[in-house]
């Protein structure tokens, strides 16, 4: 279907038909390059319009037209209305937009942004939440299974049978144990430390909203211990605001430079047991800082035992624009460095914990 008046067809069309030309031309009308369309200076026809499209058009197509018009239209400045705010479709997007906003955000905005992005995270921990609960859980407690247990009432024989199931005897009709499996002691306190570090300038929206979704949601978890690191050119730790993803969206500061290397020495200093300490860098790695001193660092936290993943993105929005250079450095240093969209993450995570091999989530 051809929809707009620069596409030439003269065709009568109907009233549905002429109300999703109207809301296609407004945003997309014009020559290339010029921004034509009418929805800059009226808040009342932006209105309508948003109206318009959540009638006539199915909800992902809805958020592809939303993020372009606050792309080539300055739908963001009017999104400070509180009247704008209630008339569109909330995604990840919008939420990534409102952040940036954030400064700016008149305070009689303030909360209706605040209920947009509730409801966005809501939905995104109903979708992903327990995943990761699941996944996490399951590595840990997998990854505490010993194959000498000190006692007979640690072996755990369900498995032991399982793992011995090729040396069964017809004969004497019994199982011989090559391997025991036992149960490993459970400790006191956490078990793993996961620090996420994230990269906040603007290109990262979308990876910083479900960043921000999941590191709440591991921090709820008591066998592991979180940190939640926000960068640009400066370095914020938001850990004491992981009871509650909303505020930690609000604490971040999207737009600016990038300063991987003081990020990593924020994130060394609060390694205390690297062995068991798992640091998941979320960037494009377009380096702002020192270069050199960066993959130092990262190459000093491999040395100790840590485990460092470098996510290019943490979204849906397919492959990300990045450094390819620094994304080949740090995997030279053992640091794997691909993009991870978010259904995948929990089994990263879990693969992360049970230290199982990285390559497949770069497939």
């Amino acid at each position: 279907m051809v929809l707009g008046e620069d596409a030439g067809v003269e065709t009568a069309l109907g009233k549905a038909d002429g109300r999703m030309d109207s809301a296609l031309e407004a945003l997309y009308g014009g020559r290339a390059g010029k921004r034509r369309g009418g929805l800059q200076g009226s808040a009342p026809q932006v209105a309508r319009w948003l109206g318009d499209i959540r009638e006539y058009f199915p909800a992902p197509v809805v958020r592809v037209l939303q993020q372009d018009a606050i792309e080539r239209l300055d739908l963001g400045r009017l999104l400070l209305e509180p009247e704008m705010l209630e008339a569109v479709e909330p995604d990840v997007h919008l939420v990534g937009t409102l952040l940036s906003l954030n400064s700016v955000m008149p305070e009689r905005a303030r909360e209706t942004a605040r209920q947009v992005v509730r409801q966005v995270v809501r939905e995104l921990e109903e979708r992903l939440e327990q995943r990761l609960r699941s996944a996490v859980l399951g590595a840990l407690e997998r990854s505490a299974r010993v194959t000498r247990p000190r006692r007979q009432g640690d072996v755990d024989w369900r498995r032991t049978v399982h793992a011995n199931l090729r040396n069964y005897l017809p004969e004497q009709r019994t199982i011989v144990p090559e391997k025991l499996v036992g149960f490993g002691r459970r400790r006191q306190g956490a078990q793993r430390d996961v620090i996420l570090c994230v990269d906040q300038s603007g290109s990262m929206a979308a990876s910083v909203v479900y960043a921000g979704v999941f590191s709440a949601a591991l921090a709820s978890m008591p066998a592991l211990r979180t940190s939640l690191v926000a960068f640009d050119t400066a370095v914020a730790d938001l850990t004491d605001r992981l009871h509650d993803p909303v505020e930690v969206l609000f604490g971040t500061q999207l737009g600016g430079g990038t300063d991987i290397n003081r990020a990593l020495a924020y994130c060394q200093r609060l390694v205390s047991r690297p062995s068991e300490t798992i640091v998941v860098l979320i960037s494009d790695l377009y380096e702002g800082g020192p270069r050199e001193e960066m993959l130092r660092r990262a190459a000093a936290l491999t040395r100790a035992g840590t485990q460092v993943i470098a996510l290019l993105a943490l979204s849906d929005d397919g492959a990300p624009a990045h450094d390819h250079e620094n994304a080949a450095a740090l995997a030279a240093l053992g640091v794997p460095a691909f993009a991870c969209t978010p259904d995948r993450f929990p089994d990263l995570m879990a693969a992360a914990i049970e230290r199982r091999d990285l390559a497949p989530f770069a497939s």
